[in-house]
């Protein structure tokens, strides 16, 4: 018989219900809790170590459950989702007593699960590495281990629980990409937090191959093939929310690289005000958007947020009377009530041909994801010339730049002019941390990098990050767009088709126009971002 205690009984559970029911008119995780008769923490709390030893870590990151204390054959436990009774129950297994559920900020979540268990990532890997020998003695292990070898020591619980914990520290932290690269003596992870590339503890190297099989075997890749790249893909529920990762792993010399870009949702702005667009470049885009047919590109380099930024567009232009269609390499968020279509060049399906097909689907509005040749090119304009609008992204350092790249490929420069509509370029920077953010004098670096017209806008101060706890002591937290905008007029349209060059169009911009590195200058007064950022984000856009 078991000797198992259900977490809660029939009359609890009812009691369930009825604190759900009392909590849907509530709008945040708080009221929602308060509602429901729950104790809320905002801060965290010193746990009991006896009641920490009812639950293991791995379970505890999973689930989102902290024991507390132990009272009246109780186990006390902040939840970040109180409501979530699959883990609840779980939970009360494992522990074998009921739970008394007290519900708690995400942000005090993190600081108690570490008050709790001191598990992390760097600790793990530290207690993993034991004796590893010389160099010569790993490196000669590293080619030995053979596929059999990989997999059995990739099912291990702690180093399942140590790839795990990588990622889950990663998602805490904001972080855009995790980087895991071998080198001849040790095995370096990094992490991609605000555009900034930061080292983190490095795991033992004779666990290379271990680490490398445990992720591939989490994104469906092969695990014996080790010579050729291979792309995966990874989908986990992080804090009652869904986070997907794109993998990606290259052989270099010393084994193979892993690049995991994650993609949460939650974290998607998908408003053009908050990706950093100030009041009258949201209205000329709202007018672009809004045309019934027509081309609007955004450009930029790679990571410089063009998908997000047309996201963002589609958003606002949603509208159930309207067919929209996207077709992306890869799907990088999915967006309600649009219809999404997938690149898959393996099977015929490419941006070309999927947008010939999209045609036939009667849509009004279309996303392609890149224009990347002649073809993609050539369906999009007449695309746009038979009565669709046509978004899409490239690859070219300034608005301008775009319609000589285009011609490039092969577009005629009058059916170009006759569709484009506008074109956004765009790159990305730090935002300053508004936690730590002070006035501090201008410095003399700064002072000689900018015009003086500009100069004397900022009065001699400008504003850094201090560095604090909430932007893990960089000063930055978050990033903002540095944007800009150029819409057509007939003057623009007349030098389009007669082939004039990029430095003949930017005369005939329309009088507002700001260029990006005047954007984000603009930025630097008002205390979004910092000097040094603007300089690194636009310097190949003025050249300087």
């Amino acid at each position: 018989m078991s000797n198992h205690v259900p977490s809660s009984g029939t009359h609890e559970r009812v009691a369930s219900v009825a604190a759900l029911l009392r909590s849907a008119a509530a709008t945040t995780p708080q009221e929602r809790c308060i509602a429901a008769g729950f104790t809320w923490l905002a801060k965290p709390i010193p746990s009991d170590a006896d009641a920490v030893r009812l639950i293991p870590s791995e379970v505890a990151v999973r689930l989102s459950v902290i024991p507390l204390s132990i009272s009246s054959g109780r186990l006390r436990a902040a939840m970040m989702d109180p409501f979530d009774l699959h883990a609840v129950d779980e939970a009360a297994t494992i522990a074998n007593m009921p739970l008394e559920r007290v519900g708690v900020a995400p942000e005090a979540f993190g600081e108690l699960m570490r008050q709790s268990y001191g598990v992390t990532a760097a600790r793990m890997a530290e207690s993993l590495a034991g004796n590893t020998g010389n160099k010569d003695e790993v490196e000669q292990n590293l080619d030995a281990i053979q596929t059999d070898d990989v997999h059995r020591m990739a099912e291990q619980p702690t180093l399942v629980n140590l790839v795990n914990l990588l990622i889950l520290e990663a998602i805490q932290k904001r972080t855009s990409d995790i980087h895991i690269e071998p080198f001849e003596g040790e095995l370096k992870v990094k992490y991609r937090i605000d555009g900034v590339l930061i080292e983190q503890q490095s795991p033992p190297k004779h666990l290379q191959p271990a680490i490398m099989g445990r992720i591939k075997i989490m994104s469906m890749m092969n695990i014996a093939e080790r010579y050729l790249p291979q792309d995966g893909h990874i989908t986990l529920r992080f804090e009652g929310r869904k986070v997907d990762l794109r993998v990606s792993t290259v052989p270099t010399i010393y084994g193979e690289s892993v690049v995991m870009r994650i993609l949460d949702k939650s974290s998607l702005p998908l408003d053009l005000k908050s990706l950093g667009m100030h009041e009258q470049q949201v209205l000329m885009m709202d007018k672009l958007i809004a045309k019934p047919h027509g081309l609007v590109l955004v450009t930029g380099p790679t990571g410089s947020g063009k998908t997000t930024t047309l996201y963002a567009a589609l958003s606002k232009l949603y509208d159930p009377r309207k067919k929209i269609l996207t077709i992306e390499d890869p799907v990088e968020y999915e967006l309600a009530g649009i219809n999404q279509i997938p690149v898959n060049p393996k099977r015929g399906l490419t941006f070309a041909s999927g947008l010939r097909s999209i045609l036939r689907q009667d849509p009004d509005v279309i996303l392609v994801g890149e224009i990347r040749d002649a073809e993609t090119v050539d369906i999009a304009i007449r695309s746009a010339l038979t009565g669709h609008l046509i978004l899409s992204t490239l690859h070219t350092n300034d608005a301008l730049s775009s319609v000589g790249r285009i011609v490039d490929m092969g577009a005629e420069s009058y059916l170009l002019a006759s569709v484009l509509e506008g074109v956004l370029a765009q790159r990305l920077g730090r935002r300053i941390c508004k936690a730590c953010a002070h006035k501090v004098p201008m410095s003399e670096n700064d002072r000689v990098r900018i015009p003086p017209v500009v100069l004397e806008r900022f009065q001699d101060q400008v504003t850094v990050g201090a560095g604090c706890e909430a932007c893990s002591g960089s000063g930055f937290r978050g990033r903002l767009g540095f944007f800009e905008l150029v819409r057509m007029n007939p003057a623009l349209r007349a030098a389009i088709s007669e082939s004039h060059s990029v430095m003949e169009l930017h005369r005939l911009v329309d009088a507002g126009f700001i260029s990006m590195r005047d954007d984000g200058l603009n930025k630097a007064i008002s205390g979004e971002t910092t000097i040094a950022e603007v300089m690194r984000a636009t310097q190949e856009v003025d050249g300087s």
